[in-house]
């Protein structure tokens, strides 16, 4: 074998490269660049995203694009720009947008696909882009900014963070091409898991981020950045160039909101109360901190959640009384039960709390059903108002303090969010590219408060907030008068608490026909907001006889606030209702009022708002191909900023990239993987050979920890009320192997149980007579086995032979 001299001038090594990643002048990843555009107005932001793709092989190329938005914006418009030509999304149910993007890949024209994935996940897939050409995408959107304590905050998020995914993997197909495979807890893992660059890798994504600030008439007195370094000129700020997607951009703007009703003279509503000058009521609050100590909470993050978790124990009064849970895999307390705030047990949680470090995977849902636990054997103040004022009520208070990075969001709702809507929830969520969106909707379930903290200099000013919210709100049981609501279209109203004004919007008839015609009130195109029309002080705003009167109890005597309207001509209202109300309409759904699916399709394409069960498909008439692309790839996102990652092995020869390293145990207990392409040309996420660990918490749900319709929400069938339940009898049956005569008898009685709480169930009845038989003598143990587990499939909505539920992204 003859061996080839090379002149090491002509192979300069790349840094950071590792074994086998080569560079070619044209690169190996399709993405080149992201660029954010926000026009800031008072307390909406209108943003413009537009991602530019680039095939660098000598075939078509299909890219996917996995990235976060901000869980409340609203997506109301997608384009794809090709070879001189500009094609205009069109928003439909998410299955016929699919195989409409599918049929045309296969008839060799181009194509976009534009997925909502979670709340703040979305997915971009961009087919049949021809050797060497560019192709650009762009979302336009519209999302409120949260304000508390003078200040309100832009959050636009960058990068997918790893989450960490629970569950036994599925046969069959994936449902997307991500490192980790879809399981029982989590159907659609392989599409929120994007393979994950080395640390350093080269040649980065080009990003680009400017945002235009408009007061609306108020005074701006500061802007600030917390996590980038930014370039600012007058109200607009710009990063720095050669930043990377690697952690949310938040910039901080103060200024003075107001109490204001703003209608859109087409049926929407949107009303800000801004907290009144009320002392806090004290009532004696049952308090369960949960702290995650996961490997993901590894370095800073475990730091702050320490300090986080010890300074709220240093909130707690001797009439509270308080439990101390942490959890990864496993779930520790700093004492057995509820325990009264005393300076020595305050001493025995904190002293408990300094040894924590990180380890292990987040589990979260053994420590949620514990707290809940703890928490149900107490009246609280809602369900015995009466007892409040003797003092025998407590006030039931869950704090979680986490990252958030878990993919089971559906599953943690459907089987702790009933009991959770039940308390107040408090939400500390740390990390810099935190799971925002699943954070926000624990809280809001609870109607209690999330607060983000994204670094160690936050953290101080964050505790002062988060020692406000965890006391007792201003104001509770709200409810609303004076315009004539639609049913079931007003956002959740939780409470009011202190520095953080309360924002409602909903739906109202008669909405007026007219759109003001006062001076300086422009249009809104494209979703991007004009300077002059958001606000209610704006002069494009016009007076009008219309009012709401917000109503509730402080301290336990009513108040009420009577708000004047306003009307604006500005559309991003009514697609921030829309998204906020899709977002209840999908937690419902999760939680297992599975007939809304109709529902939520119909709200989005009527006003125009992507959701999780449709998507926007861009389609270009001309054929550019003889059919499908013939090369796949999805697009490596980078890890997340403040994140300690495990060393990277050398990558094997042959692939482009490497994600997490399979030798390695990952952060937060992530399945660990080794991803790239494969020399195929397939553009298939090579995996790790074997499948991943099974994972559940210790002990199944029990009856009372199951989901509970919301109030306001019609029940779809009573056997909703019990649905955790039978899926968790139905996941312990199935491992049964031993003295199968036995565990059926209990079955029975406990399914006899579950039918009488339901006041009467005709296929539980029966099917626990049947189960009687298992005493007799010559049972058959196979048969009345197999009978259990045709039945309690059906009733939980899986197929016999899976006895998983097909998700919605999945279904035929």
């Amino acid at each position: 074998m003859k061996i080839i001299s090379l002149d090491p001038a002509q192979c300069r090594p790349e840094p950071d490269a590792g074994m086998g990643a080569l560079r070619t002048e044209r690169g190996n990843l399709p993405l080149e660049s992201v660029d954010v555009a926000a026009r800031i107005s008072g307390l909406i932001a209108g943003v413009e995203v537009t991602q530019g793709f680039r095939n660098p092989f000598d075939v078509a190329l299909e890219a996917t694009y996995v990235f976060p938005l901000p869980d409340r914006a609203a997506v109301t418009a997608f384009t794809m720009e090709a070879d001189g030509r500009v094609i205009e999304g069109v928003l439909k149910e998410r299955g016929q947008a699919r195989a409409d993007y599918d049929r045309a890949l296969s008839e060799g024209r181009r194509a976009a696909l534009a997925e909502e994935d979670r709340p703040d996940v979305f997915t971009i897939t961009v087919g049949n882009i021809l050797p060497g050409e560019r192709v650009t995408v762009r979302l336009t959107l519209s999302q409120p900014l949260p304000y508390e304590d003078g200040a309100a905050t832009f959050r636009f998020p960058l990068v997918v963070a790893p989450r960490y995914i629970p569950g036994a993997p599925l046969d069959g197909a994936p449902a997307g091409g991500g490192v980790a495979p879809d399981t029982g807890a989590v159907p659609d893992a392989s599409r929120i898991t994007p393979p994950v660059l080395l640390p350093g890798f080269p040649h980065p994504v080009r990003l680009s981020l400017r945002a235009d600030v408009d007061p609306a008439g108020l005074e701006l007195r500061e802007m600030a950045s917390s996590l980038h370094v930014v370039e600012r000129e007058g109200t607009t700020v710009e990063l720095r160039p050669g930043e990377r997607l690697d952690r949310d951009f938040i910039l901080r703007l103060s200024f003075e909101a107001s109490t204001a009703l703003l209608l859109d003279g087409e049926g929407t509503f949107q009303l800000t109360v801004v907290p009144p000058a009320l002392e806090e009521a004290r009532v004696p609050r049952d308090v369960v901190l949960l702290l995650d100590r996961s490997g993901s909470m590894t370095g800073w993050k475990m730091v702050a959640a320490r300090r986080a978790a010890a300074r709220i124990v240093d909130t707690l009064t001797s009439g509270d009384r308080f439990a101390v849970l942490t959890f990864d895999s496993v779930v520790e307390q700093a004492f057995d039960g509820l325990r009264p705030a005393s300076d020595r047990n305050r001493y025995r949680a904190v002293e408990h709390l300094s040894r924590v470090d990180a380890r292990g995977g987040t589990e979260l849902l053994a420590p949620l059903h514990q707290a809940i636990s703890l928490l149900t054997a107490v009246p609280s103040v809602e369900e015995r108002p009466e007892a409040a004022a003797a003092g025998s009520a407590r006030d039931r208070v869950v704090v979680l303090v986490t990252d958030g990075q878990v993919g089971n969001e559906d599953q943690i709702l459907e089987q702790a969010g009933g009991a959770l809507s039940a308390m107040r929830v408090h939400v500390v969520g740390i990390d810099r590219a935190v799971n925002a969106g699943f954070l926000g909707r624990l809280a809001g379930l609870g109607a209690g408060r999330c607060e983000l903290v994204e670094s160690e200099d936050r953290l101080d000013a964050a505790m002062e907030q988060i020692h406000r919210r965890i006391g007792a709100p201003l104001v509770t049981d709200l409810s609303l008068k004076g315009l004539d609501l639609e049913p079931d279209t007003v956002t959740h109203l939780g409470s009011i608490f202190p520095g953080v004004p309360l924002t409602v919007s909903g739906r109202y008839r008669n909405g007026f026909t007219g759109q003001s015609t006062a001076r300086g009130a422009g249009p809104v195109t494209g979703g991007i907001i004009d300077r002059d029309t958001s606000h209610a002080s704006d002069q494009g705003a016009a007076r009008h006889e219309e009012a709401i009167t917000i109503r509730g109890l402080a301290g336990g005597s009513p108040w009420e606030q009577t708000v004047p309207g306003t009307v604006v001509s500005n559309p991003a209202l009514r697609a921030i209702w829309a998204r906020a109300h899709l977002r209840d309409l999908e937690d419902r759904y999760a939680m297992g009022e599975h007939d809304l699916e109709s529902r939520i399709v119909e709200t989005s394409t009527t006003y125009g708002v992507l959701c999780r069960f449709t998507a926007y498909v861009a389609v270009d008439t001309r054929q550019v191909t003889d059919g499908a692309p013939e090369h796949r790839v999805i697009q490596p996102v980078e890890p997340p900023s403040g994140w300690e990652l495990p060393a990277m092995p050398a990558a094997p020869s042959g692939m482009m990239f490497t994600t997490m390293a399979a030798a390695a145990p990952m952060p937060g207990g992530f399945a660990a993987e080794v991803s790239g392409f494969d020399d195929s040309g397939s553009g298939r996420p090579v995996r790790a050979a074997g499948p991943a660990p099974r994972l559940r918490p210790a002990g199944m749900p029990k009856l009372g920890f199951g989901k509970a319709v919301p109030p306001q929400a019609p029940v779809r069938h009573q056997l909703d009320l019990v649905l955790p339940q039978l899926v968790a009898e139905l996941e312990r049956l199935k491992t049964v192997a031993t003295d199968r005569l036995a565990y059926l008898a209990d079955l029975g009685s406990r399914l006899a149980a579950l039918a009488s709480y339901l006041g009467g169930h005709d296929e539980l009845s029966a099917l626990a007579g049947e189960l009687e038989a298992a005493e007799r003598p010559g049972a058959d143990a196979d048969a009345l086995w197999a009978r259990a587990v045709e039945v309690l499939t059906r009733l939980t909505g899986g197929s016999p032979e899976t006895g998983e539920r097909r998700p919605f992204w999945k279904r035929g």
